[in-house]
């Protein structure tokens, strides 16, 4: 199962409010989930428009969970620990995969 950090729509007409939400990438926008992590309302002033549980998002980034854009952004104001540490582990992921690339070069396995 391909799971998927992602803001869920909530409210009403003309006064949406948003919940962060751990999911299956196949279901939809508003579609069920399996753990409700935050939320964040755009009508209220910035320094108490968002809520993020930082230590359920990295357990769910270490599960393997992918994050979306706009949780990337919302991260970065609410917990920029768990997105540094989420960028580091993108950065050694490709770093090891870019040494498998080069090793297989020299050795000319295909």
């Amino acid at each position: 199962m391909a799971l998927t950090i992602r803001l869920r729509k909530q409210g009403r007409n003309n006064h949406q409010t948003f919940r962060l939400v751990v999911t299956d990438r196949r279901n939809p926008r508003d579609g069920k989930y399996l753990e409700m992590l935050g939320w964040y309302d755009p009508a209220l002033p910035n320094d108490k428009n968002l809520s993020i549980k930082g230590e359920r998002v990295d357990f769910w980034v270490k599960q393997g969970a992918q994050l979306s854009e706009n949780v990337k952004t919302l991260l970065n104001r609410a917990a920029p620990n768990v997105l540094k540490e989420w960028k580091e582990k993108v950065g050694m992921k490709r770093a090891k995969a870019a040494a498998r690339r080069r090793g297989r070069k020299k050795t000319g396995a295909v």
